[in-house]
């Protein structure tokens, strides 16, 4: 099984895929719509951070294989 755990705020959050479960047949990307300090925090381990204001001037660049899968993860604390 993988897995992978986040801290926000004393909290733990925990993912997983579970056994059997087929791994993805493209490459998959995992950014992370995080304020940097916050990436500084906590982050999914691997996971690109682009913060969200800056999305359209930098996700061409991060990320130019058109044919990945990508997940995106974010929080909102308000």
């Amino acid at each position: 099984m993988t897995r992978f755990s986040r801290s926000e705020n004393g909290k733990h959050h925990f993912y997983e895929r579970p056994e059997g479960q087929a791994k993805p047949k493209r490459p998959v990307k995992v950014v992370e719509t995080l304020a940097p300090e916050r990436y500084r925090e906590a982050h999914i381990p691997g996971a690109l951070n682009i913060p969200p204001e800056q999305i359209k001037e930098l996700a061409p660049q991060l990320l130019p294989n058109r044919d990945a899968e990508i997940v995106t993860y974010c929080t909102n604390t308000h």
